[in-house]
């Protein structure tokens, strides 16, 4: 592998963005950072009196009940601080439901599964259907954490030098899919149990009476939709606008031997191990179903205590298990894979591996634990419902329709992540607002979710701050030496413009349609009766 050549200095806009992007904090230190900034605007908030009438309660005697901001540096808010730090930090709905998702897909990961099932996947497609078996295999495998760029990206640019095509076009429409196309899929993950963990910490942290309970499948229906809509974008915008722009590409075979191990075939054991990775999978959803169907089974509300509720409530306890299903599903597979293909030997290379993937998740603990504190020093200072009351009056007050303010949602968190590129920093930073004033407009949490991760996908392909950014202009170079930092960034540019219009566009659709976003999802929401005492109502 070659190494990179100088960075150039980027111009225009997206030297802005680079220049200002660098000079933020490390997100564990932007929290901090925010922590001091919220404990000043509390105590000026404090004692300005700024208020609301709360939404969804009221007092005994009937009349309304006013919500005041509160001073971080009061005595009780401080021992909340100090007194439940351990709390605070364990009580974040995201770390549990990401750490124990990770405990499979760790192993399915440093078992040789996700790397070889993505190989399966791709080689051998025809010439003609190479880039949209590339796109939709590349959205797909954000299932399999960073296999997806370490993998799939190389080895796309191979499989299109192969082909006789361009091998940077490869690249593109691989890394157009993994990190554009990051919230497509056709199945809820590990992204899910991140996302819906922190939209609950932020339903819970308002103080809204909702009656609303997380769901972890409750964007299936509109993941699975972009990602229909995604791969003909990428298949139209690699085929029709990137490839003819780097010209006719001319093979080098001398340096075909440098990449054949990217290209090489799977091995007998590792078909094996794939096909018993299947049937390990079969056996784990045939088990869930199992502990569903039928009375008195686990994850049913069953019997005459429940007859009057909606098929979807009902499901609840299903949908609320699926962070452990995926866990065991990962698991199951993974070790059934490692078994046959000789990656795991015995119960120890099992339970190391989990621990591997245990110490690659310190850096999401550390940032974790900035997080939580900022969220819930947010929720103290009761900030968080007194903007959302407020913001929602001005929304209902310019008149326009929730469709509209979903796609200025969409388009306001993709220019956030040209500069914050965490999606669950920028989530937890969003959220505490978001979610409670979108509830307050009549948008349901999955919706608010949704929205979010539209934008969070689009302008991935073209920040310098991406993680991944520098890593793909490497594998790029490979293939052109004279590849730079803005040559990546213009190549992706039309891939993250068409994403972020069609995005908008099916969030905006979605919301006129009024179609659910996932089983017992709807996209818009209602709070209880007591609300009308809200100033919005």
């Amino acid at each position: 592998m070659s190494q990179p050549t100088a960075k150039p200095a980027q111009s225009g806009f997206l030297g802005v963005v680079e220049r200002v992007g660098n000079r933020l904090p490390d997100p564990v230190f932007l929290f901090l950072y925010l922590i001091a900034i919220l404990i000043v605007i509390s105590i000026v908030c404090s004692l300005l009196g700024v208020s609301a009438v709360h939404p969804t309660q009221l007092a005994a005697d009937g009349s309304a009940v006013l919500i005041s901001s509160e001073s971080l540096l009061s005595a009780a808010n401080l021992q909340n601080l100090w007194v439940d730090m351990p709390k605070t930090f364990t009580h974040f709905h995201p770390l549990g439901y990401v750490l124990v998702v990770m405990l499979g897909a760790g192993v399915a990961e440093r078992s040789g599964l996700f790397a070889s099932a993505i190989r399966a996947a791709v080689r051998g497609a025809p010439r003609f259907l190479l880039t949209p078996v590339v796109a939709l295999v590349a959205m797909i495998s954000n299932h399999a954490a960073d296999a997806g760029y370490v993998v799939l990206i190389p080895l796309a640019a191979v499989l299109f030098a192969s082909s006789g095509r361009h091998p940077l076009a490869g690249i593109a429409a691989a890394f157009a899919g993994v990190s554009g196309g990051f919230s497509a899929n056709i199945s809820p993950g590990q992204l899910d149990a991140l996302l819906f963990g922190i939209t609950e910490t932020a339903v819970e942290g308002s103080g809204i009476s909702s009656g609303w309970s997380m769901n972890i499948a409750g964007n299936t229906y509109f993941i699975i939709a972009l990602l229909f809509l995604y791969l003909p974008i990428i298949w139209y915008v690699t085929d029709r606008i990137i490839e003819p722009r780097l010209g006719k590409w001319i093979p080098d075979q001398s340096k075909a031997a440098e990449y054949a191990d990217e290209d090489r075939p799977l091995t007998a054991a590792q078909r094996t191990g794939l096909n018993r990775a299947g049937l390990a999978c079969l056996v784990v959803i045939g088990f869930w179903i199992l502990m569903t169907v039928g009375p008195g089974t686990p994850l049913l509300l069953d019997g005459p205590d429940h007859a009057d509720m909606a098929w979807y409530e009902r499901l609840n306890p299903l949908f609320r298990s699926l962070v452990a299903g995926f866990m065991i599903l990962f698991l199951a597979a993974g070790w059934a894979y490692g078994a046959a293909a000789g990656t795991i030997n015995n119960h120890r290379d099992l339970v190391g591996m989990m621990t591997e993937a245990m110490k690659d998740m310190g850096y999401y603990l550390v940032l974790a634990f900035a997080a939580a504190h900022f969220v819930a020093m947010f929720n103290w200072s009761n900030l968080g419902l007194i903007t959302a009351v407020h913001g929602a009056d001005a929304i209902k007050g310019s008149g326009l329709p929730l469709a509209i303010v979903l796609g200025l949602v969409v388009l306001f968190t993709s220019f956030l992540n040209l500069f914050v590129g965490s999606a669950s920093a920028k989530w937890a930073l969003l959220a505490p607002v978001l979610v409670p004033m979108l509830m307050l407009l009549g948008v349901s949490p999955e919706g608010a979710t949704a929205a979010y991760r539209v934008g969070d996908g689009a302008t991935n392909i073209i920040t310098p701050l991406m993680v991944y950014f520098p890593l793909i202009l490497i594998f790029a170079q490979r293939w052109q030496k004279d590849f730079g930092l803005g040559s990546l960034t213009a190549m992706m540019l039309p891939y993250s413009l068409w994403l972020l219009v069609a995005g908008v566009l099916l969030m905006i659709g979605w919301v006129l349609l009024d179609i659910d976003l996932g089983p017992g999802a709807p996209v818009h929401f209602s709070l209880p009766a007591s609300s009308a005492q809200s100033s919005f109502q």
